[in-house]
């Protein structure tokens, strides 16, 4: 094929891609409209705020990698797998007592806890309804999947056991946290154009190697990242344990001492958020973080290769990459 066919094909690809996110943004909102305006706004708070969408762009690029699948079907599917994400997060700010969702005040911060948990169970209602018009199949796998995720916010509640592995206790909190949606999105995808079994178990494989990986990558740009636009040292203030603070936690090096003191307790003095983020960025570890992100990646990567080729593969190859090199 020639290279100008190939452009042009890429192009009215990504002009695909492109018009299914704008309509899953419309029917976003749509799906978290309430009978009254008070729930309406509360329910539409985070999605308002906006975020990457990366979910529903799995659901899309999987959608792709057979002809023929209903635009309609891949919306809900979207919806479902949004929806599922964004109600997660109201009850997080809960349990975190978070200030700030996305740029803005937390729902928890605007009006009370209780108004954000009862709209977190709103929205995984309207999940719920949707999932049930694409058939038991998507509904089993959404609820398996909200049991992960369940489960996997328990088990970073309760923390690790005594004399466990505290980072492989993290890494099995993120793939089931965050790895088990993002795989039951790239496999409602495959479901929605009719993929072979061996393919849905490929993009349920992918899913979650990329979505523990999109995590790490977040790790990593709470200390290294100068121009985010987001403020570095977020998790440092909170007390919260990231691939590059446990693994310097994990360090017995003398030398370490001070910085292992700072990362292992929250940092409300910003001078200690300061040296902190100034020893980490200098720190050895902090490349060995960068070096098992982008090996995660490429484990991510094998796992494509039982899937048609064409257009959407090479998206989805092409997402191993953008997650190890984004700065936002």
């Amino acid at each position: 094929m020639a290279a100008s066919e190939t452009a042009r094909i890429d192009t009215e690809f990504q002009s695909l891609v492109t018009s299914r996110l704008d309509a899953i943004e419309k029917l976003l909102l749509e799906s978290a409209q309430a009978d009254t305006p008070f729930v309406s706004e509360a329910a539409s708070h985070i999605v308002r705020a906006g975020g990457k969408r990366f979910r529903p762009l799995l659901v899309v690029l999987a959608s792709q990698l057979l002809a023929g699948a209903d635009a309609d079907r891949i919306d809900r599917a979207a919806i479902v797998m949004e929806l599922t994400h964004v109600a997660s997060l109201y009850h997080d700010d809960v349990m975190d007592d978070a200030e700030v969702r996305r740029g803005v005040p937390s729902a928890n911060r605007r009006w009370d806890n209780s108004v954000a948990i009862l709209v977190g169970d709103y929205l995984f209602s309207r999940a719920s309804s949707t999932v049930a018009t694409l058939g038991t199949d998507y509904v089993k796998l959404q609820a398996d999947t909200f049991a992960r995720l369940v489960q996997g916010q328990i088990a970073e509640t309760r923390g690790p056991a005594e004399g466990a592995d505290r980072l492989q206790h993290y890494l099995d909190v993120v793939a089931d946290k965050t790895g088990s949606l993002i795989a039951a999105s790239a496999v409602f995808g495959g479901m929605v154009c009719g993929a072979s079994r061996e393919a849905l178990d490929a993009l349920g494989r992918y899913g979650e190697e990329i979505g523990v990986v999109f995590q790490l990558s977040d790790d990593i740009i709470d200390i290294a990242s100068t121009s985010s636009g987001k403020t570095p040292g977020t998790d440092l203030r909170e007390g919260v344990p990231t691939l590059p603070t446990l693994m310097v936690m994990a360090s017995t090096d003398p030398s370490d001492a001070r910085l292992r003191d700072l990362v292992s307790r929250p940092l409300d003095d910003e001078g200690e958020v300061s040296e902190a983020l100034d020893l980490l960025r200098a720190h050895p570890l902090l490349d060995a973080a960068r070096a098992e992100v982008a090996r995660r990646a490429e484990v991510a990567r094998g796992y494509l290769a039982p899937l048609p080729e064409g257009p959407a593969r090479d998206a989805l190859d092409a997402l191993c990459d953008q997650v190890v090199t984004r700065s936002s």
